[in-house]
């Protein structure tokens, strides 16, 4: 599977140029609807979608698309994931709810699956106009420099995010002075803003639980571990693998393996 990922690049931000950007802080009252419970979605979403499928598809010829948008109105499309044909995994506007409300925080997050193998990984930020990308093998890397681990700190500086129960209780226990307690920041309501803040070293780890859908987290796996971090599920151990089934899950990405079994222990307590 040979794909420039520049070319990806370009396409997405041209894309959430023409179909977020265009509409931020525009949005009429009609472009904007609820598609389930607590969840909305807004023309940006199905638009930006939509175009990204068809020139991916066009890039790509005989690759499918999983979108998230798509996947809302037919479920049925995650059968792509366990088929043999490539799979763009899309996210069109990660973080709807801020978009919608006028906020800066949202991204577009796209990544590319051959046989259940996530070969590709791209997060947009459409406001600040940058692109974290990256290729299994071969790095994670924005505007031209591949991004590289730091020293791991200690767990007392480290910054990320828990739950939010978690999140009140430990920082009742480091504001009175309890040692080995990291800063808990609170969540930016987009997982793909958070995914580029630990490629960036801003973040030490996150952690998400509930139903892991791919398009939310797919591209930052990649990009996390193409950096040399590490993600277990907190219930098996196992390193996050993708499929057509959407599960109920607690994910944790740390920088390595040591650092994660501590964070779980504490997360445990």
């Amino acid at each position: 599977m040979q794909i420039d990922p520049h070319q990806v690049s370009d396409v997405i931000r041209r894309i959430a140029g023409e179909e977020v950007m265009s509409r931020f802080r525009q949005l009429a009252d009609h472009e904007v609807s609820e598609k389930a419970a607590g969840e909305i979605v807004t023309i940006a979403d199905t638009e930006a979608e939509r175009r990204l499928g068809e020139e991916f598809c066009a890039l790509l010829p005989g690759s499918k698309i999983v979108g998230e948008e798509g996947a809302a109105t037919d479920p049925a499309s995650l059968n792509a994931l366990d088929g043999d044909a490539p799979v763009w995994v899309v996210d069109p506007v990660d973080g709807t709810k801020n978009f919608s409300e006028g906020k800066s925080c949202f991204a577009v997050m796209v990544a590319l699956v051959e046989k259940c193998q996530i070969e590709a990984a791209w997060i947009h930020d459409p406001i600040a106009d940058t692109t974290i990308h990256a290729t299994r093998g071969e790095g994670a890397w924005e505007k031209g420099i591949r991004l590289v681990r730091p020293t791991v700190p200690a767990i007392e500086e480290m910054s990320g995010s828990f739950p939010r129960n978690l999140t009140r209780q430990l920082r009742e226990d480091r504001a009175s002075g309890m040692p080995g307690i990291p800063n808990l920041v609170d969540r930016y309501r987009c997982v793909g803003r958070e995914y580029m803040d630990m490629a960036r070293g801003k973040l030490n780890f996150l952690r998400y639980g509930g139903q892991l859908k791919p398009w939310d987290h797919v591209p930052g796996i990649l990009i996390n571990r193409e950096i040399g971090g590490f993600d277990a599920l907190i219930e098996t151990g196992d390193p996050y693998s993708i499929n057509s089934k959407i599960s109920s899950n607690i994910i944790m990405l740390a920088e390595n393996s040591e650092t994660w079994e501590k964070l779980t222990q504490l997360s445990d307590d």
